[in-house]
């Protein structure tokens, strides 16, 4: 009988992770061994747990699944296999290196082909550090790709016209729900439906910096920051907003903002 192949999932969409679940608990050739909404709890989960193959959403906040890969020592690397809506520079980087990727909604079949394939790779000691080599290959193809088609505007739709929004206007973004709203540095306000991750993934990660798991704000927006007890922070916006910086981003922009 075929060992069963322990899997981790990370998608920090609950129904993401119930849909992936419910299909992988169908194969009796596999273990789910933990479950994680966000990329820095993925880390911990590989670390401790040393899965044989992790299925991770390419786009999460905070820490995405390229962030993971990059994070992980390459002795506690296991097979990855991205889980994405399309993207064709993902899927051109993932195809380029051979780089194991599914196609949101996951089809069963695609999803079998996938463990198959982990199977037979476990087998093969010997491939272990090209399978590292191959995804830090893609990861930076994909950057390079990607990375030049930052969105410079951002249509907004007010009764019945269209506003062009310049990134470069841009203050905040904050997500309640599915909506987003926008504030300018001309505190003009703005409300589109979209999901928070997904728009970050096409901001420049120069100019955005997230605040907590729903804020984004435009470094260059920033006034001052102010220390909190508790090692957290709040920011102030040149059109004064005040936001509070969650304790993981607090740390980050510390060292991202903070040091000369």
């Amino acid at each position: 009988m075929t060992e069963k192949l322990r899997v981790i999932i990370a998608d920090d969409e609950r129904p993401a992770r119930s849909y992936l679940e419910a299909m992988l608990r169908s194969f009796e050739d596999v273990e789910i061994i933990g479950e994680a909404e966000a990329g820095t709890e993925a880390v911990e989960i590989i670390e401790r747990e040393h899965p044989d193959l992790a299925l991770l959403d390419l786009q999460m906040p905070e820490l995405d699944g390229l962030g993971v890969v990059r994070l992980l020592k390459k002795s506690a690397t296991p097979l990855i296999a991205f889980v994405t809506a399309y993207d064709e520079y993902a899927v051109r980087a993932f195809d380029l290196n051979a780089v194991d990727y599914l196609l949101k909604p996951v089809d069963r079949a695609r999803l079998r082909e996938t463990i198959n394939r982990a199977h037979e790779r476990l087998d093969r000691a010997d491939l272990r550090e090209d399978e590292v080599r191959r995804l830090r290959s893609a990861a930076d193809d994909y950057e390079k790709a990607a990375g030049s088609q930052y969105l410079a505007r951002i249509p907004v739709r007010r009764s019945n016209e269209i506003r062009i929004v310049p990134v470069a206007q841009i203050a905040s973004i904050v997500a309640e729900g599915e909506l987003l709203h926008i504030s300018t540095l001309r505190s003009e306000q703005h409300t589109i439906s979209y999901r928070l991750k997904d728009l970050e993934a096409r901001l420049d990660p120069a100019r955005f910096v997230r605040l907590g798991r729903g804020t984004l704000v435009n470094i260059d927006a920033v006034n001052r920051i102010v220390p909190m007890p508790g090692g957290t922070f709040v920011v102030y916006l040149n059109n004064e907003q005040e936001l509070k910086v969650s304790r993981l981003q607090s740390r980050i922009l510390r060292d991202q903002l903070l040091r000369l």
